[in-house]
């Protein structure tokens, strides 16, 4: 699940890493909007302000656990600026030119961000099955729901918004099944 909105999000800013807002009252309310779900014990949650207060609006009551890894994507010399505040930035439009796969000055590539989520997800999902639970409720972001879903991403994935997936072990690693998008965390059958 993705985090609700901030200030950053609504001025359409490069919001990662770096920039630990809260929820904004439009975030709030998209959280209560979205739904509680009461009978999750523990939810996995990005280390950033706003995935935690997302995680405890949510899941109210649920043990949160911070996960380091689940954190957005460096986005280095970009944090907090906006596209249109780029425009003439040549590093920024080689990099968008690249289809975002590149390093951005400072912070991340798209590599490096892949194999620090999918790292994190494989202890979440390792310390499930060693724990035999059978639902496992992660909140993160839009960046980190992109990398956890390479293939299957809508980009179009909303603030508090996200995908219901079953998941394969393989080897010791884990794959996802039929993700399913969900506007709603309350329209999700369980």
């Amino acid at each position: 699940m993705r985090h609700g909105a901030t200030a950053g999000n609504k001025a359409r800013r490069y919001v990662g890493c770096r920039t630990d807002e809260p929820l904004s009252e439009l975030g709030i309310t998209q959280c209560h909007r979205s739904g509680q779900l009461d009978f999750v014990e523990r939810v996995y949650a990005s280390p950033l302000l706003r995935a935690q207060q997302t995680a405890a609006i949510c899941f109210p009551r649920a043990r949160v656990v911070t996960i380091d890894g689940l954190q957005e994507f460096d986005f280095g010399d970009f944090e907090g600026r906006t596209p249109d505040e780029m425009e003439d930035d040549a590093a920024y439009r080689a990099w968008v030119e690249g289809n975002c796969e590149g390093r951005c000055p400072g912070g991340d590539s798209l590599d490096g961000f892949v194999s620090r989520t999918w790292h994190a997800l494989n202890q979440i999902l390792h310390g499930a099955v060693d724990r035999e639970e059978d639902l496992v409720a992660v909140v993160a972001h839009g960046g980190t729901i992109m990398a956890a879903l390479d293939g299957f991403y809508d980009k179009g994935v909303g603030n508090c918004e996200g995908y219901v997936a079953d998941v394969q072990e393989v080897g010791r690693s884990f794959k996802f099944k039929n993700p399913k998008r969900f506007v709603r965390l309350a329209d999700v059958t369980w």
